[in-house]
């Protein structure tokens, strides 16, 4: 196996805990992980690319996603994504990478096809059946509860 240079994450379910919250004023929230954000920056000083890969196409998720991705210092976004595989193929390219030497975890049906080409495909504990049969590793963390940064970390110790 080729090393992992690139990490790919879905957002609802994977950094967040895939619940939201609406406000009385109809405003939408979501909640994301200290623990994720650490190792995110971890990969990026380690010298991955990241990607984040949302089917969310509301105006709030979109906002909410593209704010957490510039707090990050991420420019590689893709928001109301239906093809994350499509995704996947131009985030590799873009760096002039092999799919093999991406790792994208996922957690819902939407994600299978993406979790099926990539070099090392991940899903946190609590993912979808579809993604988990996908998943060359399974986490032992759930989404947005550090997940991702387990990941990062066995990424980064080889």
């Amino acid at each position: 196996m080729r090393p992992i240079k690139a990490l790919a994450l879905d957002v609802d379910g994977v950094l967040t805990d895939d619940g939201f919250w609406i406000g009385v004023d109809g405003t939408l929230q979501k909640r994301f992980s200290m623990r994720d954000r650490t190792g995110i920056l971890r990969a990026i000083k380690s010298g991955m690319k990241i990607g984040l890969i949302s089917g969310d196409s509301t105006f709030e998720g979109i906002a909410i996603l593209r704010n957490y991705a510039r707090s990050l210092g991420i420019e590689d976004l893709w928001v109301g994504c239906q093809d994350k595989a499509a995704a996947l193929s131009e985030f590799a390219s873009r760096y002039g990478l092999l799919l093999e030497e991406v790792a994208f975890m996922g957690d819902d049906t939407i994600d299978a096809p993406g979790l099926s080409i990539v070099g090392l495909p991940a899903a946190p504990s609590n993912a979808h059946p579809d993604a988990l049969a996908e998943a060359k590793i399974v986490m032992q963390n759930p989404g947005g509860s550090g997940a991702v940064r387990e990941l990062i970390d066995s990424i980064i110790k080889g």
